[in-house]
């Protein structure tokens, strides 16, 4: 056995997607970061040993312009183009290729920390045992963070958590039971299947469990051709120790996997003659366990009543999403859904440790309730509080800080200037030269058109509009199908909340006067000037008698919607259920509007990042296009940054819950330079074919003098206009 110590700035324990992206986080900040992680790949529940499909704020789609950005979005835009089948060995190497390109990341995998050793100041150090190389390593870092999941560090440290679900009375959650108890979700095991092409018999093994004696096959959907998530609901273990007794949940899953695919190729039930059995998982993959206490426990009022903290730092969307205790053999419904009317804040004071002044938390242990943990357990939306837990050590290693005495200032200006998840808050940085600059653009989108129909699409519910107004909602005109005179209703809505898409706050009422006839343009006679930018819902009442006329193509800024029933075991009002964009995703009901400001070239300067109450970015009427920027007076550029359009409103995934129909994201520019204005004369210091990621930095090969700078955009990766969110100049 080999003994060993190991200094870092920074070690970080656990290599799923939350210690992933607080190891690349920290790196990229100038800090050695030990990633220590117990099994043999990175990516935690999403990697190929356990196969959990990657699901974020998206909420696969009920959330609008929520797919998270920084280092989860970069993982997400690069697999789109790398993995477009969803191969789960193709996810890994993605991951691994992200971390290995950080030089200051020591990566040890295979790593079992089992101790942790404490003093005054908080953990000195941990140690782990590397499996199949006999070393045993001990970690000294000032800092530590929690990335485990089970929150083990936390408490072999001391750490103050909860294990299992908080009473009504002490948060007066509605979800929360009466009396607090030690119940968890539980863990599940999924299975691949495939078509062998020729019959394949079946024996079961002796320990597969006969369903047809439980409540599965009433009470769960079952498929020949499902596999992977689809089975999600194999779960088991909520009222046992999720960790102690991991073993024997592990063995029972089993028995049930083996079940099924006995049921399913031996019952006479199922066409699957020709299907066999391709991966069986052997490691649970794991809900809950610890969730280590903070300075602030988030809870179901924070989720649902999305809370504006101040100290925000990360968010998320998934619903809260809580599972019966018995899993697979309870009788009710496998899951109980409730979401916000849009994503909601996380704050950093959810992720320092109370009482261990040296360690932060990232992933599914954080500071929150069993309720809302029910939503904050997904695993995009622990990446982006990975990052954020990975930036505030980060920090805390140039200042000697503790966490707790972190300015979130700090961390907030830092997370946006890395291009990490915080919605609602600019980016305002003395850094940032372009702080005082003015643009221009040779183009710019300054008025919505869409009219070429390609299908009809009858009034049967009400259908639903998200359209930017800045400065003005008017103009605003409908091409419609009567079938005979009839009245037209027509209701704008302001969401209210900036991340937002649905229907709060009642502004206007139109009746419209319909003659019969088809393709006409109907006039909706609205007028909304609200006190600042923000995003109109036009709705349109359902009316039998007419159709709208929707196209084939996207349109920056603009939603489009349908009203859909709630299911009976949905709590209502729950907008964001209702409003959906089946059939529309990708499409435009076929409209225009008067002129709008909310693509101005300005947009690119204004601090914000990505869609909040408005776009927040440049839009070309045409291609090629040019973005201009110019100073007052000279200024010393070192480094231009461009953030480019990675259309958040795209719900990706990593192994493919559904298929995107491009590798690329066809809003991203593709083909680019950068030139600057010094001495009156425009020089290019930067040229890019062919990119397809969202941050682009261009550090020049010397300081420039500069009067000015200039994107020109030759083409996109299939949008038919130049899309820049952000453009920063910094002096080194």
């Amino acid at each position: 056995m080999r003994q060993e110590t190991k200094k870092h700035d920074i070690t970080v324990i656990g290599g799923g997607l939350a210690g992933t992206c607080a190891a690349i986080a920290a790196a990229r900040l100038g800090r050695t970061v030990a990633l220590v992680g117990n099994r043999p790949v990175l990516g935690g529940n999403s990697s190929s040993e356990v196969r959990v499909w990657v699901c974020g704020a998206t909420g696969h789609g009920k959330n609008h312009h929520a797919r998270e950005g920084g280092i989860m979005g970069e993982l997400f835009v690069e697999n789109q183009y790398r993995n477009p089948q969803g191969n789960p060995y193709f996810w890994d190497t993605t991951v691994l290729d992200a971390v290995r390109a950080e030089p200051n990341i020591s990566l040890f995998l295979n790593t079992d920390v089992r101790s942790v050793q404490t003093g005054p100041g908080g953990i000195e150090s941990v140690t782990g045992w590397m499996m199949g190389s006999e070393r045993e390593i001990t970690f000294a870092s000032p800092y530590f963070l929690d990335c485990t999941g089970d929150g083990l560090i936390g408490h072999l440290a001391g750490a103050r958590h909860r294990i299992g679900r908080e009473g009504f009375a002490e948060y007066g959650e509605p979800w929360a039971p009466p009396v607090p108890d030690d119940i968890t979700l539980g863990s599940t095991l999924l299975f691949y299947t495939k078509d062998a092409g020729e019959p394949v018999r079946y024996v079961p093994p002796s320990f597969a469990k006969d369903i047809t004696r439980t409540s599965i096959p009433e009470r769960r959907i079952i498929k020949a051709g499902d596999n992977g998530c689809a089975y999600w609901w194999i779960e088991f273990g909520g009222e046992l120790d999720t960790v102690h007794d991991n073993d024997r949940i592990r063995d029972e899953l089993w028995s049930v996997i083996y079940g099924i695919w006995d049921y399913i190729k031996n019952s006479g039930k199922f066409a699957a003659d020709t299907m066999t059995l391709e991966w069986v998982g052997a490691l649970p993959g794991k809900r809950e366990y610890r969730r280590l206490l903070g300075d602030h426990v988030l809870t179901q009022h924070d989720v649902l009543g999305q809370t504006p903290f101040a100290d925000r730092v990360a968010f998320g969307g998934w619903s809260i999403d809580l599972h019966p205790p018995q899993g697979m053999y309870a009788t009710e419904a496998g899951a109980k859904q409730r979401y916000a009317d849009g994503i909601y804040h996380i704050p950093y004071r959810s992720l320092y440790s109370v009482n261990v002044p040296n360690l932060l938390m990232a992933g599914r242990n954080i500071s929150a309730s069993h309720v809302a943990f029910g939503s904050t357990r997904v695993m995009a939306t622990c990446a982006t509080i990975g990052q954020a837990a990975g930036t505030a050590a980060a920090l805390c290693v140039s200042t000697g800080a503790r966490p707790r005495d972190l300015p979130a200032a700090e961390l907030q200006r830092t997370l946006l200037r890395e291009d990490a998840s915080v919605i609602g808050l600019p980016y305002e940085d003395p850094a940032d030269l372009c702080g005082t600059a003015a643009a221009t653009a040779s183009s710019t989108l300054t008025r919505l058109l869409v009219d070429t129909p390609h299908d009809r699409w009858p009034l049967a519910a009400d259908a639903g509009i998200v359209l930017p107004v800045d400065p003005v909602l008017g103009g605003v005109r409908l091409l419609v199908d009567a079938a005979a005179d009839t009245v037209l209703t027509v209701e704008v809505h302001d969401p209210v909340l900036g991340q937002n898409y649905v229907p709060r706050s009642l502004v206007a009422t139109r009746e419209i006067a319909l003659a019969a006839g088809e393709k006409q343009w109907a006039d909706l006679g609205l007028d909304w000037r609200p006190p600042s930018a923000r995003n109109a819902f036009v709705l349109v009442r359902a009316n039998p008698a007419v159709s709208l006329h929707v196209a084939d193509q996207a349109v920056p800024g603009v939603l489009c919607f349908t009203r859909v029933p709630l299911r009976p075991q949905d709590e209502s009002p729950q907008p964001l259920r209702e409003w959906s964009d089946r059939g529309l995703l990708r499409r435009t009901f076929c409209l225009e509007t008067g002129e709008t400001s909310a693509f101005a070239p300005g947009k690119a300067l204004d601090g914000y990042q990505r869609p909040y109450a408005g776009p927040h970015m440049w839009v070309s009427a045409t291609l090629p296009a040019a973005l201009e920027v110019r100073w007052p007076a000279p200024v010393v550029v070192g480094r231009i940054e461009l953030i480019a359009d990675d259309d958040v409103n795209e719900d990706l995934i990593n192994l493919h819950h559904h298929r995107t129909p491009f590798e690329v994201i066809p809003t991203l520019v593709r083909d680019y330079r950068v030139e600057v204005l010094a001495g009156g004369e425009w020089r290019q210091v930067a040229e890019v074919r062919e990119n397809r990621r969202r941050r682009l930095v261009h550090p020049l090969d010397e300081p420039v003098v500069a009067e000015g700078l200039r994107i020109l955009v030759d083409s996109s990766n299939g949008a038919p206009s130049a899309h820049i969110m952000a453009v920063r100049a910094y002096s080194s």
